[in-house]
């Protein structure tokens, strides 16, 4: 399939032109001579350099990858029928829309991009980190740069031993139960030769433990949950998690909080500060090297 790069730039251009900066959960700043986001801030949403993003909207770049074009669909809260429209003019086919992991529904970011001071992830149905704010990077690490199975949080539940640690030893059996209870739901929904089937058939192989929940046949979705969690540094949180899910039931975004004023809720808040010392120490290690 042929890239029409014409159409490929006018697109960008127009749907950059059509976003507000709060749109996309960046400060509107001073007023702009023109309407829209500017080059810098969809390349910097994208991960992608600004010469980068100019070439594509001059039509002098080379065909993009999927991988940046489902970047690019992302950055620009496009729905399911535009990013179609964007892989084909960029002359790719159209990705499948039951793999969940390849685009994040506009809706839930729009909710997402309002949540800086708790932490708050949109997750697929076999449990890949799609998008996480910077509280929840903080509890949780940031996976959703990971690629593979190693995704998934069912499966480094059942394979790798420190996924485990972020939860208190009492719960860990109660939450392994629950997240192949939730893959149950996925298995049931997208079939047994989808790719939550192929999840299911790695984990029976890789883990009797698995094996063993899976045979249970217990199936259940939770909307709602009170856990309580491990940080290193600020130790257990206690916390309330509220899922919202896109109407085809295809996403998921996990809202953590605790009430207000409580120690729980302190240290929720400590996890901004506490992510952003993390990632200017990180970057100052880098420039040292």
């Amino acid at each position: 399939m042929s890239a029409d790069r014409a159409a490929l730039a006018e697109f960008l251009r127009m749907r950059r032109a059509a976003l507000q900066p709060e749109d996309v959960g960046l400060p509107s700043g001073a007023r702009r001579r023109a309407p829209g986001l500017r080059r810098e801030e969809v390349a910097q949403l994208t991960g992608m350099s600004v010469d980068y993003y100019t070439r594509l909207e001059q039509s002098r770049r080379p065909q993009p990858s999927e991988q940046m074009l489902a970047a690019l669909a992302r950055s620009l809260r496009l729905g399911a029928d535009e990013r179609d429209y964007l892989f084909r003019v960029a002359g790719h086919a159209a990705p499948d829309r039951f793999d969940a992991a390849t685009h994040v529904a506009p809706a839930l970011l729009r909710v997402l991009d309002r949540l800086d001071d708790t932490p708050a992830l949109i997750l697929s149905p076999l449990g890949e980190t799609l998008v996480a704010n910077g509280p929840a990077v903080a509890l949780f690490g940031d996976h959703s740069a990971r690629v593979g199975w190693d995704r998934s949080d069912i499966h480094r539940w059942f394979i790798d031993p420190s996924a485990r640690e972020v939860y208190p030893a009492e719960d860990r059996e109660r939450q392994a139960a629950a997240l192949v209870a939730t893959l149950r739901v996925a298995y049931g929904a997208m079939g047994s030769h989808s790719r939550a089937g192929d999840l299911v058939r790695v984990l029976r192989r890789a883990s009797d433990e698995f094996a063993a929940i899976w045979d249970r046949h217990e199936v259940a979705r939770r909307f709602e949950d009170h856990k309580t969690l491990v940080h290193p540094e600020l130790g257990r949180i206690d916390v309330d998690c509220q899922v919202l899910f896109t109407e085809d039931q295809s996403q998921a975004l996990l809202v953590l909080t605790a009430p207000p004023r409580t120690e729980a809720w302190e240290k929720l808040r400590l996890l901004s500060v506490l992510g952003s010392q993390r990632f200017a120490a990180a970057e100052g290690a880098d420039a040292r090297t």
